[in-house]
């Protein structure tokens, strides 16, 4: 699989074509006829709920950021330990990592600020072009991939991404609004976080406008397909909208909430807006706090995105509990589905039922698709704890202590596991197979780590949202896309 198809097309797959797996009416058959009863309540505080667990989950996801993060560049690893080239969202998460660090005192304010200011230093130095092979990015936009130690453009089939530049500007801004001394160094640090993000020319972007694209390449010119239907590009138009130089105008989120209504409905006796994978829901909440905050989508529904994402997040643990294709160890407290690694691209038939397999793809559930194979990405759960704390907490807990010495190491949750999966003649894309298991990844993923940990962080202390609260374009592109209410309406000092 080519490294622009191991994240663009499954995701795009997921929302435009039919894929093997449970169906939507299927899944919805065997569900409850009802919501668990506590949704709609408020999340309980952290201290009522967070444990030493916890604790030592969140220290070790920073760990992951800290440690295997390019000290000469700022580069995240797509994978770890697998050799890997650098993810650009990777590098968002990972610049909003080290102030997680520094709250939370694993490392000291100095070293965050300087591992920073390296990683803003590269992404403004770096060449910007049509080349097909000498070029980190173009128009402000970078590539998706780039090579771990050059910090060029992988190679060919990588796309510049307009949703993955989007995520390292979440940890940019990030960096702007929390590093506010008046040194020289973190002067240094919010003049560059404003010239990476005011350079990048989201209107160019738009090939079919009002909508953005997805990316583009030196030889193809742009992806034809555009951010459409509720999922994470929720925050790319944000961040498009708050632009203080080459915006998108307003009548582009008209047309992208427009999309909306192919996946409303009710979905396990809860009316919510729909996205399968569990990442479409965290990406853009883990920096914006959409808590009390309405555009007039929502307002037409009565809910916000945090309450609609908790929904989301109650539903794929009642799928999992009604499991209606049998897999192997869904259920109450063993649940996730999202984007993640998967054992094998093979079909196997045991016990006269045939079941499908894959490596890297988009999992998930909602009204208008069901798509699974037994693979549970704990980074679904950690990545909404925020969203349903009194569901997440257990889930992690249960997944830890059972099977943790095959799920659990170093950095935390491995990617993924599948309990159903004991092909011994299939190559494996990543991971191991347990005799008395199943398939456990052996790698870590820097999206699938970026929203456990910034997630705990926001549900323990709103941190991360507190300091995105602050920024004034996001406060702008906010306001442009017509959100009103809570925090949002009050000022700023």
């Amino acid at each position: 699989m080519s490294s622009v198809i191991r994240r663009f097309v499954p995701v795009v797959a997921f929302a435009l074509t039919a894929l093997v797996g449970t169906s939507a009416a299927q899944a919805q058959q065997t569900m409850p006829a009802h919501p668990a009863p506590d949704v709609g309540d408020q999340p309980p505080p952290a201290s009522q709920m967070w444990t030493p667990f916890l604790s030592d989950l969140e220290h070790r996801t920073f760990q992951f950021f800290w440690d295997t993060t390019n000290p000469k560049n700022g580069l995240a690893p797509d994978h770890w330990p697998k050799k890997s080239f650098s993810s650009i969202a990777a590098v968002g998460f990972a610049l909003t990592a080290y102030g997680i660090g520094v709250e939370r005192h694993y490392i000291t304010r100095e070293q965050a600020v300087d591992r920073t200011l390296t990683t803003l230093k590269f992404f403004a130095n770096a060449p910007m072009g049509t080349s097909e092979d000498n070029d980190t990015g173009y128009k402000g936009f970078y590539y998706h991939f780039l090579d771990m130690d050059t910090g060029k453009r992988y190679n060919r089939g990588v796309e510049l991404s307009t949703i993955d530049t989007t995520l390292l500007m979440g940890g940019v801004l990030f960096a702007q609004s929390y590093y506010t001394h008046d040194t020289v160094k973190e002067r240094q640090i919010r003049k560059l976080a404003d010239q990476l993000y005011r350079r990048i020319d989201w209107a160019w972007a738009q090939n079919h406008k009002p909508l953005v694209s997805m990316g583009w390449t030196p030889g193809g010119g742009f992806i034809n397909h555009d951010w459409e239907g509720y999922d994470e590009g929720m925050m790319l138009y944000v961040m498009a909208l708050g632009s203080p130089t080459h915006p998108v105008q307003p009548d582009a989120w008209t047309a992208w909430t427009k999309t909306y209504n192919r996946t409303w409905g009710m979905f396990n006796g809860q009316k919510q807006l729909g996205f399968g994978p569990l990442f479409g829901h965290q990406y853009s909440q883990a920096w914006i706090d959409y808590r009390g905050i309405q555009d007039a989508y929502m307002r037409s529904k009565g809910l916000d995105y945090f309450e609609n994402s908790r929904r989301a997040t109650y539903s794929q643990r009642a799928y999992a509990m009604a499991n209606p294709a049998k897999f192997t160890g869904y259920g109450k407290n063993v649940w996730g589905l999202t984007a993640c690694n998967g054992p094998a691209n093979v079909t196997w038939e045991n016990n006269g039922v045939r079941r499908v397999f894959h490596t890297y793809s988009a999992r998930g559930v909602s009204i208008v698709r069901a798509y699974d194979d037994g693979t549970i990405a704990p980074t679904a759960a950690g990545g909404s704890i925020a969203f349903a704390p009194r569901i997440v907490i257990p889930a992690l807990t249960t997944m830890h202590d059972r099977y943790g010495k095959y799920i659990y190491g170093k950095y935390g949750f491995f990617d993924a596991f599948n309990m159903t999966f004991h092909v011994k003649h299939a190559e494996l894309g990543t991971g191991k197979l347990y005799p008395d298991f199943g398939w456990s990844d052996t790698n870590y993923l820097g999206i699938d780590q970026g929203p456990i940990l910034l997630m705990l962080e926001n549900y323990r202390s709103d941190f991360v949202w507190k300091v995105m609260r602050q920024n004034k374009y996001i406060r702008r592109g906010l306001k442009r896309a017509g959100f009103t209410g809570g925090w949002l309406d009050k000022s700023t000092h």
